[in-house]
């Protein structure tokens, strides 16, 4: 198997490519004149869109999930995807690639901060508790294992990749219109419609990368401030946007099956040593005790969490917040499974996305933030008040200080953070790229020139401060509105059409064992 990636005569969609560059430039410029009015608006539109949309998010992502594993139980999940009989990359490649394009950001920083949050101030689905009692730890965490875990990465790699998958070997394009195919069928190649979903979907994407590339931005800054007294100003900020979009183009020129693959296997090895050395510097005793609490309340409270909507303005702000914006990334992260997932069953794709991802993300919060929460425990005040004070940064920052060889556990959260930020928007802008294309691959200029813009974009708003980045990765939530309704059909296609592929491998299989039957005869 070649390591490089194929020399492609692929044609741009200059309609579609066009227009994804051109909203996103406006945007930016909108955003830059009047930052007041465009997060006004944006502010508006997000209000909106959780209050009509939420519960519908809600209620898709869970179904996608419990169609997910009912689809993986099933003797139909062994058929293969893709139309390759062996996968392309090994197991531990392929779930790196997985794992680190979703994680970005939030990897470090929201696993750091949010079970904080919530330990500070109790999730209304659980009520009242204790204060800093173990109980409320573990709702803590089963509140942030409910935000990352099993539906955040169900839609974002299970029934829509297959879809795709399907699609593609029917001789439809790998990018966001097929995930219509069930509805268009051949129309998927011509229609108005489907060029809008192209559209709909790159600029979803784009808003939810280029927010977390600003944040990071901003909280590197921040870090470098803490650790090393940099200034905290905007030329420092630039500066770390810029390596981190240096990293992101080199990857992405390199291709899936270098660049992509080898950063996204360096994140993990840095992830695990991380995760063992702030177990060992900790406590694993309570890091053990407080994962089984907590993912035993999150097993527990599974439905109600996933689908309650008692204070609808918490609703909003969290759970929405975040189904809203990993929706927005389903389209294109399905798009980027389905590239790296050819010769994987069906069964694989399940496990390897909806399954195992989401119990490794639960456990790196609780080592992060569970950590943080002992720190609470033992001293009021410690964690939560800097957190309160300088946001989500502060947090991994304290919980590290307060820990033997602080500084260069600092240095290495640091350093993770910016490398899966990087893997997101390589990842991404290969999505892009490849969703504006009229072709198998995209050219490694278009993936470049993704990545340079999404980087530009986030260091032109962050020059305006953080009002810019924060209305931008709000607006996803409003782009999920017709993303919603974009994935809607991989509900009742993706069980009907992993049924035809394993008829259809079945009767394969079936012909090749007749034809070597009389093949042996003749002989």
């Amino acid at each position: 198997m070649s390591t490089t990636e194929p020399r492609t005569s692929a044609r741009v969609d200059r309609t579609v490519a066009g227009v994804s560059v051109g909203a996103l430039a406006v945007f930016v410029f909108a955003a830059i004149i009047a930052p007041g009015t465009v997060g006004a608006w944006v502010t508006v539109g997000f209000e909106k869109s959780a209050a009509w949309f939420g519960a519908y998010w809600q209620l898709m992502l869970l179904l996608t999930f419990a169609l997910a594993l009912v689809i993986a139980a099933t003797p139909y999940a062994r058929a293969r995807l893709g139309g390759q009989d062996s996968p392309e990359f090994s197991r531990f490649k392929w779930i790196a690639m997985i794992m680190c394009t979703l994680l970005a950001g939030g990897g470090v920083f929201w696993a750091a901060a949010e079970p904080m949050y919530h330990f500070v101030s109790s999730p209304p689905y659980f009520g009242a508790m204790p204060r800093g009692s173990d109980q409320a730890a573990h709702a803590a965490l089963a509140q942030s294992f409910m935000h990352w875990g099993f539906l955040a990465w169900a839609i974002l790699g299970s029934l829509g990749a297959i879809v795709i998958m399907y699609g593609v070997e029917q001789g439809m394009p790998l990018r966001p219109r097929t995930l219509l195919y069930p509805l268009l069928g051949q129309r998927v190649l011509t229609s108005k419609i489907a060029t809008a979903t192209d559209i709909v979907c790159i600029i979803a994407v784009v808003a939810g990368t280029v927010g977390p590339i600003g944040f990071l931005g901003l909280q590197v800054s921040y870090g470098l401030s803490t650790l090393f007294g940099i200034p905290n100003v905007y030329p420092t900020q630039l500066g770390v946007i810029v390596v981190l979009s240096a990293i992101a183009v080199a990857s992405v020129v390199s291709g899936i099956h270098r660049g992509i693959q080898w950063l996204s296997r360096l994140n993990v090895w840095l992830a695990l040593g991380l995760m063992l050395a702030v177990t060992v510097a900790g406590s694993a005793s309570y890091v053990g005790a407080a994962f089984l609490g907590g993912f035993g309340t999150y097993v527990e409270n599974f439905v109600g969490m996933s689908l309650y909507q008692g204070d609808t303005a918490w609703v909003s702000t969290w759970t929405v917040f975040f189904f809203g914006w990993f929706l927005g990334y389903g389209p294109l992260m399905a798009i980027f499974i389905a590239r790296i997932s050819r010769g994987r069953t069906v069964r694989d794709l399940v496990v390897g996305t909806a399954v195992l991802p989401p119990i490794a993300t639960c456990l790196w919060f609780t080592v992060l933030g569970g950590t943080g929460i002992m720190l609470e425990q033992r001293d009021p005040g410690s964690i939560s008040e800097p957190l309160t004070n300088a946001g989500l940064p502060a947090a991994v920052m304290t919980i590290a200080d307060h820990l033997p060889l602080g500084g260069v556990l600092s240095v290495g959260f640091l350093v993770l953070t910016t490398l899966f930020v990087a893997t997101t928007a390589d990842s991404m802008a290969y999505a892009v790229a490849q969703s504006s294309t009229d072709g198998d691959r995209p050219s490694s200029g278009l993936r470049a020139t993704w990545a340079i813009l999404m980087g530009a974009a986030a260091a032109t708003l962050i020059s305006v401060g953080d009002g810019g980045i924060t209305a931008l990765q709000s607006f996803i939530v409003v782009t999920a509105v017709p993303v919603g309704v974009i994935m809607l059909p991989t509900l009742w296609a993706a069980p009907l059409y992993v049924r035809r592929l394993a008829a259809d491998q079945r009767l394969n299989a079936q012909h090749a064992d007749q034809g070597q039957q009389r093949s042996a005869s003749v002989r």
